[in-house]
């Protein structure tokens, strides 16, 4: 579990981060980056507490109690930023980020054109960022909102649930808002991914927060033949089959925790950004790559889809309330209580952990498919 050490060592890091004395591959402006240990180098959730089903904080279970194996009990690449007037570096991801965005809202294309055209800091090569660029800079440390407001400003000031800011991914599958051109965006107080109207503006468009740097986020996958799938780019190794079963979440942890597959048995539950860090944005539905077997399920309309599946983060639907809820990937349509894709292939939600539980927004469905990760080395 994440504690007051690890606390410190991320101020460290940050600090020296910040020294231009540290070995780097690239200075640009008052920051200079260190070199990536990997080409996807996924960045922790900062979520730092673990919790039982009914949402209370627990002690950090161990290996064979209930709920071991959560977000919090598996360190990754603590936030490292630095900032420079309204520029903030990423030393993660290499990425340079609009720290202030602009208040006003645009549709799709607006926001498109605005990034492109926008001159900040003498750099004059920003863009829009993808899914997976936007969702590096969440955080799950608290919620509501879902990042951190000491290094990003908030489009709006106000911590709302309009605060859905534009990424670079159309949303190809054609499912959403019967049918219209549907973009994806990230929400960074509810800590949600979906598909918008795309040719929405004016009150109804989103916000936009402009980056520059090389692509962050493509995958470098290989079937290793044996029921395994590692990502060069992230060094996961992953579970190629989603074992056919829809468990709650509870029960997810505990099958994570026991499992013995390939020869392995170090499996756990991803993180919300690792699975997220899956999708596959192009139009492949499901939203991810085909060597990857995926379950086909029937949903609540009665039409041919694919499943949600769980990740070790928790989440809460408001400020002040218990963690009831957990994060889940929707590799299949992201649908609404009716069965109506609103949300789009590749989305990412959140409900209840056990049957019976709170109410989640959008519907409850509390039992999900597992894809279990573990470390290459």
């Amino acid at each position: 579990m994440k504690n007051i050490f690890i606390l410190i060592l991320s101020l460290f890091l940050v600090i020296g981060c910040e020294d231009t004395t540290t070995d780097t591959d690239e200075t640009n402006g008052t920051f200079t980056f260190p070199t990536l240990e990997k080409s996807y180098n996924l960045v922790d959730t900062g979520q730092e507490a673990c919790y039982d089903s009914d949402g209370n904080v627990i002690t950090a279970p161990v290996a064979g109690e209930a709920f071991y194996g959560q977000d919090a009990q598996f360190d990754g690449n603590l936030y490292s930023f630095a900032t420079d007037d309204n520029i903030v570096a990423d030393y993660n991801t290499g990425l340079m980020w609009q720290k202030v965005p602009s208040s006003a809202s645009y549709n799709w294309q607006e926001a498109v054109d605005y990034c492109e055209d926008l001159e900040l800091g003498s750099y004059d090569d920003w863009r829009i960022p993808s899914n997976k660029e936007l969702y590096s800079i969440s955080n799950f440390a608290t919620g509501w909102p879902y990042l951190d407001t000491d290094v990003f400003d908030l489009a709006s000031g106000e911590v709302t649930k309009d605060e859905q800011f534009w990424s670079s991914n159309y949303y190809y599958v054609g499912t959403t808002h019967n049918g219209a051109p549907s973009a994806f965006g990230v929400n960074h107080v509810t800590g949600h991914i979906k598909a918008y109207p795309a040719e929405a503006g004016g009150l109804m468009g989103n916000y936009v927060r402009a980056v520059r740097g090389d692509e962050y986020g493509i995958n470098e996958l290989t079937d290793n033949g044996d029921g395994t799938i590692t990502d060069a780019a992230t060094e996961l190794m992953w579970a190629q089959s989603d074992f056919g079963l829809a468990i709650d979440w509870g029960t997810a942890l505990t099958l994570a925790d026991t499992i013995s597959w390939a020869g392995y048995s170090d499996w756990r539950l991803p993180d919300v950004k690792e699975l997220q860090g899956l999708v596959d944005y192009s139009g492949a539905f499901p939203a991810i790559d085909p060597m990857f077997s995926s379950i086909p399920i029937v949903n609540e309309a009665g039409t041919d889809d694919f499943g949600y599946y769980w990740t070790s983060t928790s989440a809460l639907f408001q400020e002040g309330n218990p963690y009831y809820y957990a994060w889940y990937v929707a590799f299949g349509r992201a649908v609404d209580t009716e069965g109506e894709d609103t949300h789009g292939a590749g989305a990412v939600r959140f409900d209840t952990k056990v049957e019976g539980g709170p109410l989640g927004e959008g519907g409850e469905r509390y039992y999900n498919y597992i894809r279990l990760v573990r470390e290459v080395n």
